[in-house]
């Protein structure tokens, strides 16, 4: 027998409170779920260089060593204050024009007489900007901050550059997963002088000595 309008319109208006709180109790859980989620957070990238393609959830942060600033050159002297007097390179570097020619400290006969300069082919210029030394020049002709050493490192040592930004070189501190702890990298000359970056030779040592199972090593 077919139901009556009004029957189905009873039917109808019972369904709706049903239907109503099963909705809120969804919403509800979602927004729940949500809040729980952690923040999706811009990967960090150092000054200068480039971030990965992809945001990564990573609520706490990574720290570069960066160089605070451009540096500057010790006088020797102190202020009224006794604190030593230091000068931006640009204060002597204005004075004569630069020479592209120069390649080391022997080529030089006015600054950094001894500074050991052992950097491949390269010329003073090939990194320092003559029109303002206190910044950088990248293989462009752009100038980059002193702070932004890494992206005129990373012209030439490309194959360095992508295993630092794999984690595999350069050193860290920290926390690989970064849901539980930040984590801290040095820059390229946090290790390596720039003038002359390549470590020395080293003889490695023998490894220690196992007492429990080289025997005559545990202790006298």
């Amino acid at each position: 027998m077919a139901s009556s309008p009004a029957r189905s319109a009873t039917a109808r208006a019972r369904r709706w409170p049903v239907a109503a709180s099963a909705g809120c109790v969804l919403l509800i859980a979602l927004l729940a779920l949500a809040a729980a989620e952690p923040p999706l957070a811009t990967p960090v990238a150092p000054a200068g260089g480039s971030a990965s393609a992809g945001a990564t959830r990573a609520p706490h942060p990574t720290i570069y060593r960066t160089p605070a600033a451009a540096p500057r050159v010790a006088t020797g002297e102190r202020d009224h204050q006794g604190q030593p007097v230091t000068i931006a390179c640009s204060t002597c570097h204005a004075v004569r024009p630069a020479n592209p020619a120069n390649r080391g400290s022997g080529d030089l006969d006015l600054f950094h007489q001894g500074l050991l300069v052992q950097h491949g082919s390269n010329a003073c210029l090939s990194c320092h900007n003559p029109g303002d030394y206190d910044r950088l020049r990248l293989a462009d002709g752009s100038a980059v901050e002193f702070t932004e050493v890494m992206t005129l490192c990373a012209q030439c040592h490309g194959p360095q550059w992508r295993d630092y930004q794999r984690g595999a070189h350069g050193g860290m501190a920290g926390f690989w997963d970064q849901q539980r702890g930040g984590r801290v990298r040095n820059t390229c000359t946090s290790c390596h002088d720039p003038h002359a970056p390549k470590y020395r030779g080293a003889i490695p040592m023998p490894p220690p000595k196992d007492r429990f199972v080289a025997p005559g090593a545990g202790h006298e």
